[in-house]
């Protein structure tokens, strides 16, 4: 498997299902973090199935060198897997990348309806199997069995962390924002205790978000994913030249006058990681109409809230019902995480299943094994130690934006000259 990691704090669910293969696998993994740059081990290896974790296509360039992708080319023989999320961007060098490299399997958020229009209309991958972009790891449960609170401990009665996202996604991304706004203005006279930011300086990450959300008595949600998807790269150039001649404009503005046109175009939403963290911790959702995958059922799962939040009043009345909160947690909990159909153990069954049914065997002689670890460990700890001094570029420290002020201009001539040379 190779996927791409920074050696920074980042959202848990990336190395949770990284790390998922490794451990429920029929199939011997190793893993190769392109952070890392490329093993010089790899080299002389050729590999009955090599997989592209979805965190390598995150932005461009994809975070894949070229000693990567050559070896790629090269490895002709081997079964190539790439997982997909974010795939409303970036199309054609998604499509390009697919085609280039031969790539036998795609996993994709997109729904088997819109495949046609998609990977069948762009690309040459052959197999596609619909997935979720994540599913309920042991950390998870482990997790939420030392943090989960009974109601009357927990100090906040409604929480959330969302973000404001670009406009060329269309009015389905600026839901994260909206709910968050709209539900804040809404509550402010009311005897609640509410913690809703959208601000990308109050997001929180690893375990003080698990400690965050466990102290919540409710939370709120939308459903992840797009109602934009940019399959011919055409939105998001006009927008930023919408936005670029009135930096004021308006979402409504933009939406009237570029992107009516294409919303809904293909649908690309899907239930998300955090519905699953707040099933775990019993944490009763009130969400936005939706489908979430036909996972969380309203009145079953969640509390419903109209995006034009016209029934508030019912949505408040029913969260104050403490015995109807405790019920639709413990339903979420239930079906979603006790129940183990969305644990990544079930997941990786069925990916070994569909490699099974590819001709492949997982059977491997253990000598063989132990040689291919010290081949793709033997360079590790230089690799390491360069990949640290260049995570100074993105890691957090007094002075940062100052130097990078400085910085930024002398790369950008130094990568010019050298482009002149080359």
């Amino acid at each position: 498997m190779i996927y791409h990691h920074r050696l920074t704090q980042n959202a848990p669910t990336i190395m949770e299902q990284v790390n998922a293969f490794q451990r429920y696998s029929r199939f011997k993994v190793w893993n190769a973090n392109t952070e890392l740059g490329f093993p010089e081990g790899l080299r002389d290896l050729e590999f009955q199935v090599i997989l592209l974790h979805y965190s390598l296509f995150g932005w461009l360039p994809f975070c894949l060198g070229g000693q990567f992708l050559d070896y790629i080319k090269q490895s002709q023989s081997s079964y190539k897997i790439a997982f997909f999320q974010d795939e409303y961007r970036y199309w054609p060098q998604r499509s390009e990348l697919l085609n280039r490299y031969r790539i036998d399997c795609v996993y994709t958020l997109v729904e088997p309806a819109y495949f046609k229009d998609t990977y069948q209309k762009h690309t040459r991958v052959p197999k596609l199997v619909y997935t979720l972009p994540g599913y309920v790891s042991d950390e998870l449960v482990y997790r939420a069995q030392r943090l989960t609170k009974p109601d009357w401990e927990r100090t906040i009665d409604v929480g959330y962390r969302g973000r404001r996202l670009l406009f060329y996604m269309g009015r389905g991304a600026q839901e994260k924002h909206i709910i968050a706004l709209r539900f804040r203005e809404r509550a402010a006279n009311l005897d609640l205790k509410i913690d809703v930011e959208t601000e990308e300086s109050k997001r929180i990450y690893g375990e003080q978000w698990y400690e965050f959300l466990s102290n919540c008595r409710g939370v709120l949600g939308v459903e992840a994913g797009v109602s934009i998807f940019d399959i011919d790269n055409v939105v998001y150039p006009q927008c930023e030249r919408l936005i670029a001649k009135n930096p004021k404009i308006s979402f409504e503005e933009v939406y009237e006058k570029l992107l009516h046109a294409y919303e809904d175009n293909i649908f690309y939403r899907t239930i998300s990681p955090r519905h699953f963290e707040a099933a775990a911790l019993r944490v009763t959702q009130i969400l936005f109409e939706g489908k979430y995958s036909g996972i969380m059922q309203p009145m079953v799962h969640y509390i419903p809230l109209k995006k034009d939040l016209s029934n508030f009043g019912d949505v408040i009345r029913m969260f104050r019902d403490e015995a109807l909160r405790r019920k639709l947690a413990e339903n979420a909990y239930r079906d979603l995480i006790a129940s183990g159909q969305y644990s990544y153990q079930r997941f990786i069954e069925s990916f070994d299943q569909e490699l099974l049914q590819a001709g492949l065997q997982p059977e491997f002689p253990a000598a063989e094994a132990q040689r291919i670890t010290e081949l793709l460990e033997k360079d590790r700890t230089c690799r390491l130690f360069r990949a640290n001094i260049r995570s100074v570029w993105y890691r957090p420290f007094p002075g940062r934006s100052v130097v990078r002020t400085f910085v930024r201009p002398l790369l950008k001539r130094y990568r010019g000259l050298k482009q002149q040379k080359l």
